[in-house]
């Protein structure tokens, strides 16, 4: 399956396909100096298999975490692709999950002021989401995400059989993100998601529906000035949670809390019954106070007030602009 993502001058496809792995060369171009970028976590099987597609591959790795995504990693990716002698026609493969692509992405999009990059997911969370949209970044002063760049990948590819070697717990947060974008676009697919007796019957059918809802959001909203904003769904207290954690949490579980805070009606009791099914988290114990720090600190905040995405009918959503004594009185109650 691929699907085609157009924008303006942006062009290129995201490929959903069983053993796309094994012949990456049909949508990128190898014969290159590529740099591979992946994180200690990866199974080498798969940065092989890539590594063995190349004229003349060269592999980075820095230390699984979100706490690797920092200007430290940056640059030092940065540092290698000038030792190698990477030119502006030569290109960076992120193998990984989110903050493999975030990381290299920003590195990709900053050097010599931009160079070709291309996003193989291997997290449920980062083939649903992250990889595609062209969302660059890494984390800085405590702060999720505030420094990056929009940088598209010049092809996303996604091998289902990757998602093979993940626990459950990495597989359940990735889950989170497409239930997000279910919740505020799409009941059928969240439907789909309720029903399942098991998620290796329709795991390829809710890839491509998520896939399919970010793709058409970004391509009316490259530039996240309107619309793109619902794709922040529980991201707004979750990023908060996330930082003031610091790693104890993984993002989509703390993206499951969120979604708690900014819903209501019949949408909250479906939600939160669905992500407990899931064994994920619904509460969090961070002090309010800390929580509306770091919201506050955040880029999705805009004069006095922080815009936020609430549901409470799934597959519909409202933009709702919150001040901060009402964002206060949100995280003591834990709902809006």
């Amino acid at each position: 399956m691929v699907q085609h993502f157009h924008s303006g001058t942006i062009d290129y496809d995201i490929v959903i396909e069983h053993g796309a792995l094994k012949h990456i060369g049909d949508w990128i171009d190898l014969d290159r100096r590529i740099m591979v970028v992946t994180d200690s976590g990866v199974p080498q099987q798969y940065v092989q298999a890539v590594l063995s597609q190349c004229r003349q591959g060269t592999q980075f790795t820095f230390e699984a975490g979100e706490g690797s995504k920092n200007i430290k990693t940056f640059t030092a990716i940065l540092q290698s692709l000038i030792d190698n002698g990477f030119t502006r026609s030569d290109a960076v493969i992120a193998v990984g999950g989110g903050v493999t692509g975030d990381t290299a992405g920003f590195a990709a999009a900053c050097y010599m002021r931009g160079i070709d990059f291309c996003n193989i997911p291997t997290t449920l969370l980062s083939q649903v989401d992250s990889s595609v949209g062209g969302k660059t970044a890494v984390d800085f002063g405590g702060v999720k995400n505030p420094i990056g760049a929009f940088h598209h990948p010049q092809a996303v590819i996604i091998d289902p059989d990757t998602l093979g070697t993940l626990d459950s717990r990495l597989l359940h947060e990735g889950l989170v993100e497409a239930i997000k974008m279910a919740a505020t676009c799409d009941s059928a697919l969240f439907g789909l998601i309720e029903s399942a007796d098991s998620l290796d019957d329709c795991m390829d059918e809710i890839i491509y529906k998520a896939i399919d809802i970010k793709r058409r959001i970004v391509q009316e909203d490259p530039q996240e000035s309107g619309l793109r904003r619902v794709l922040n769904f529980g991201h707004t207290v979750g990023h908060a949670i996330e930082s003031a954690r610091e790693g104890s949490l993984l993002h989509g579980e703390c993206v499951a809390i969120g979604m708690m805070y900014m819903s209501g009606g019949s949408a909250r009791i479906r939600i939160e019954n669905l992500l407990k099914r899931y064994g994920l988290p619904t509460a969090d114990d961070t002090d309010p106070a800390l929580l509306l720090s770091g919201i506050l600190h955040d880029k999705k905040k805009s004069g006095d007030t922080v815009t936020v995405v609430y549901v409470d009918t799934i597959g519909s959503y409202s933009f709702r602009k919150v001040t901060t004594d009402e964002l206060a009185e949100c995280l003591k109650n834990g709902r809006l």
